[in-house]
């Protein structure tokens, strides 16, 4: 599980735009209780010169993102993105076209969603009562500003973090990058009081009379900001499902990504070669320290270094034997001593799962002996060093090593597969590790292979899942092959799996799983035609 969705748990949009009777501002209405958003410029349709906003205000929980740092369910700073998604919501009115800029700036003041509804006339005036509006942040404290109070300059009290979005056909959902922002708020660097967006000063409407502070320090007069290089075209009206809208996938929310996949080369460990570049001749091993069926950290390694050393087999290849395994060194990868050839120096990933790296030479063995065809790796505490046994070993395990080899054909595989666990539904509140089977689909099993062997799970190096609603092929869970690969599978001896949050879809309905498999000969992925169907109902206990 490489995604995790918070929504928004306030939003409101505030306005001074006129009235129907285009003689009175709605500067006191609340939206706070409405299914959308909305956000609009309008240059002089009351006089040749008036100026009228729409701006939306969205908090989001971060203390609950904080609480799943602490518990592990997201990884540390510079590990994970953090993307702001608004979903734009289709209306009969008329909608800005062509390109244009909108910004998202964290507020400097909290504010109240209030109760109101009116989004077209305007007349749920909050009057004293709960409910940000365009003067007031809330119904005792107004703003500094009209239309919020915003972090736009850098300063000692407030780190400088805004963002934009923009918009080319106009009509594009909001998918931003907030990740610095989201980090100042959990390090309690930046109070949480949610985002404005709006339009960018270039595209709000021209206005040259700047308002007025009272005598009780509060905004009055001109109530539209100062901003005499505005636009005097209007941009209007864009609309964006709030945290209210019945459809449940178009919430504004926080979604952090990041690439949670682990490659074990158990399955596949290879010799160098000079075939294979200096990354492809690196091999990457796991532990995976369960205790009562909880993974745990091992005591005196915790979440430092583990030490592995390899050997060769036994007379019989069951049971390592003999002195440790001289490991070459490859630069830049300095997992191994140049002092120390016989020792891999681990490190830890994360709660109770520890890996090592190394290459592995086919070197001809002490007296003639062909390369090894199982070779045993001994984790241990490094107390031994060359001699683990004199130490604290904490597990014995094995792999068999293959060689690389060219071909004098270009290969165009065909895959069958299975996800073998899959059941018929889940609720909500699961998590579910899915396993993925896969073998070439021209794979001719003999009598011998029939009746002595398994069928040989085919690990696929590069790929990638997506989750779709049957119901109308609405896709819930894209692909995320980019710079986080979110949606990256892991895999291992047993093949190929991932993690899949449930709370992460809809319940009541069905859901399909489909799978890209990247194809270094064109550099691009490739969908498989297989769907895997399923379906999730909601946990009500």
């Amino acid at each position: 599980m490489a995604i995790k969705k918070y929504v928004a748990n306030a939003d409101t949009t505030i306005v001074n735009a006129y009235k129907t009777d285009m003689e009175t501002r709605g500067t006191g209405s609340n939206m706070g209780a409405a299914d959308i958003v909305e956000i609009f410029s309008v240059y002089g349709r009351q006089s040749t010169s008036s100026a009228e906003l729409s701006r939306a205000l969205v908090k989001f929980p971060i203390p609950t993102i904080s609480s799943d740092r602490t518990a592990g369910t997201i990884p540390a700073s510079g590990s994970v993105s953090f993307y702001l998604k608004m979903h734009s919501a289709p209306t009969s009115r008329t909608a800005p076209s062509g390109a244009y800029s909108m910004v998202i700036e964290p507020l400097s003041r909290d504010w109240q969603e209030g109760f109101g509804l009116d989004m077209a006339g305007y007349t749920d005036v909050t009057k004293g009562n709960v409910g940000a509006n365009w003067m007031s942040a809330s119904n005792t404290t107004a703003w500094s500003k009209i239309g919020g109070d915003y972090i736009t300059d850098s300063n000692a009290a407030y780190p400088f973090e805004w963002y934009s979005a923009d918009m080319t056909t106009g009509l594009e959902d909001i998918e931003v990058d907030i990740t610095g922002l989201v980090e100042l708020w959990m390090a309690g660097t930046l109070n949480n009081y949610g985002v404005g967006v709006h339009l960018s000063g270039a595209y709000e409407a021209s206005s040259s009379m700047p308002y007025v502070i009272n005598s009780s320090g509060t905004p009055s007069g001109y109530t539209a900001p100062f901003n005499p290089t505005g636009s005097t075209t209007s941009y209007y009206t864009r609309r964006f499902f709030a945290r209210g809208s019945q459809y449940w996938f178009k919430r504004p929310t926080i979604e952090a990504r990041w690439n949670s996949s682990r490659k074990d080369n158990r399955g596949e460990v290879f010799y160098s070669s000079s075939l294979a570049g200096v990354n492809d001749n690196q091999n990457t091993l796991f532990l995976y320290n369960y205790v009562r069926g909880r993974l745990k950290n091992i005591p005196s390694a915790g979440v430092g270094a583990i030490y592995v050393s390899l050997y060769s087999g036994s007379a019989t290849n069951t049971a390592p034997s003999g002195s440790a395994i001289s490991l070459p060194r490859t630069l830049p990868y300095t997992h191994v001593s140049a002092i120390n050839p016989y020792v891999i120096t681990g490190a830890w990933v994360a709660t109770g799962i520890y890996s090592a790296q190394f290459a592995l030479t086919s070197g001809q063995e002490p007296g003639n002996r062909a390369p090894l065809t199982r070779v045993f790796d001994v984790w241990h505490d490094g107390s031994g060093k060359n001699f683990p046994g004199a130490g604290v070993e904490f597990v014995t395990s094995s792999f068999e090593p293959q060689h690389f080899s060219a071909s004098s054909y270009v290969p165009n595989p065909k895959y069958y597969m299975n996800i073998t666990n899959l059941k018929d539904s889940y609720r909500t509140d699961e998590t579910a590790r899915l396993n993925l089977f896969v073998r070439h689909k021209n794979w001719s099993p003999t009598i011998y292979t029939v009746a002595n062997a398994e069928v040989e799970n085919t690990t696929i190096q590069s790929a990638s899942y997506r989750v779709y609603r049957i119901l109308d092929d609405y896709e819930a869970l894209p692909y995320r092959t980019g710079s986080q690969k979110a949606s990256e599978l892991s895999y291992d001896i047993s093949g190929n799996y991932f993690d899949l949050d449930m709370n992460l879809l809809e319940g009541g309905y069905a859901y399909g799983i489909k799978f890209a498999f990247y194809d270094d000969d064109i550099k691009s992925w490739s969908e498989q035609p297989y769907v895997f169907k399923f379906r999730v109902e909601d946990y009500e206990y």
